[in-house]
This record gives structure tokens, C-alpha cells and sequence, in this order.
């Protein structure tokens, strides 16, 4: 995998125009000024966690005595069920139910930005390809930041783009993540055949 797949498949799969609209229904109830406070909170508290997937995954997989054909079909069974769910969402999204307030690391940072299926990804990046630690930091830092700013600017896409073309966006997200979660799991199975 190389830096531009790597940025890519991790921000089809942090999927910032699809949580446009789960950003914005969790934060109705919090004035606009501190909506992007919060927004900003969130999106460090994410970049927290993947970081320590980043740099601590390929540890607890040693520690849990994981392989990294294992790895790579989990990571390919939950990146799929993420993109069905994309393509063929079901009623209420995947937040299930509000809580009142201000939400506070759940939902918006973990699981939204900071997913199982990304989480996933950079430990199977670490563990296959560990000495290029470097890149895959890059490669999710520059996801990261394209995330925050999509984020950041929810309200106005949301108002150009419409409902329409935030779906629009999200499916056709969740189509390029099937097939890459095809992909991560035929490579998975060709590595245990072989």
C-alpha cells in the first residue's frame, strides 16, 4: 500500500460527508459558536485514539497473539458491514439513541471518526508494513485534517450539497469501501493459502 491509498482508504472510511448529517443532529441542541468548539474536541479526542491504534496496534495484536492474515479478514468483514450499512442505511443511523446535551467522545469522536474499521486499518498498515510508521502517520494526519475541515464546515455543505448530495456522496463512499474490504479480504485469504 502506498501513501495515496493509504490517505485515501482512511478518509473513505472516516467518512466526513457522510457523518455530516449525524454531526449536525447530534449538535441541534448546542449553540452555533460552541458547535465548532465541540466539533474541534471531538475530532482531537478521534486523532487521540488512532494515533494510539497507529503506534500501539501492531503491541496488542503481539500481546493478543493476533496474525496479520486474522487482521486483515476482520478489518475486511467490519469495513464491509460499514459500507452496506453506507450504501443500504437503516432507519435511525448508526447513533441509535440521543442522548440529551452535549455529546461528550460518544458517538461523535468514537465510533464516527474514530471507527472500528479505521482503527483496524492502521494496525493492519503497522503490522504489515511497520517500518514505514512514518508514512502511515502522514497518511492519517493528512486524512484527519480533510476530515476536520469537512466537519468544521458541516452547516454550509450541508446547505450545498442538500440531503440529496450528502446521500449521494455517502453511497457511492460505501461502494469504494466494498470494494476495498473485497479486496483487504481476498489478500487476507491468499496470505493464510499461501
Amino acid at each position: 500500500m502506498d501513501f495515496l491509498t493509504a490517505f485515501l482508504t482512511l478518509l473513505f472510511v472516516m467518512d466526513p460527508l457522510g457523518n455530516i448529517p449525524i454531526f449536525l443532529a447530534a449538535l441541534k441542541n448546542v449553540s452555533q459558536r460552541r458547535q465548532l468548539y465541540v466539533i474541534m474536541r471531538e475530532l482531537i479526542f478521534a486523532l487521540i485514539v488512532l494515533l494510539v491504534f497507529l503506534y500501539g496496534g501492531r503491541f496488542l495484536l503481539a500481546w493478543l497473539g493476533l496474525s496479520q492474515e486474522a487482521i486483515r479478514i476482520a478489518g475486511a468483514i467490519i469495513l464491509f458491514l460499514i459500507a452496506i450499512r453506507m450504501v443500504f442505511p437503516i432507519p435511525g443511523g448508526i447513533m441509535g439513541e440521543q442522548l440529551e446535551g452535549e455529546p461528550f467522545f460518544v458517538p461523535l469522536a468514537v465510533p464516527l471518526v474514530a471507527g472500528p474499521s479505521t482503527m483496524a486499518i492502521l494496525m493492519l498498515m503497522t503490522n504489515s508494513e511497520g517500518e514505514r510508521l512514518m508514512d502511515w502517520t502522514l497518511a492519517l494526519l493528512a486524512a484527519w485534517g480533510v476530515s476536520a475541515v469537512i466537519l468544521l464546515m458541516s452547516a454550509p455543505l450541508a446547505r450545498l450539497l442538500g440531503n440529496r448530495g450528502l446521500i449521494a456522496v455517502e453511497r457511492l463512499m460505501g461502494m469504494v469501501l466494498v470494494m476495498l474490504s473485497v479486496q483487504l479480504f481476498l489478500d487476507g485469504i491468499k496470505q493464510s493459502l499461501a
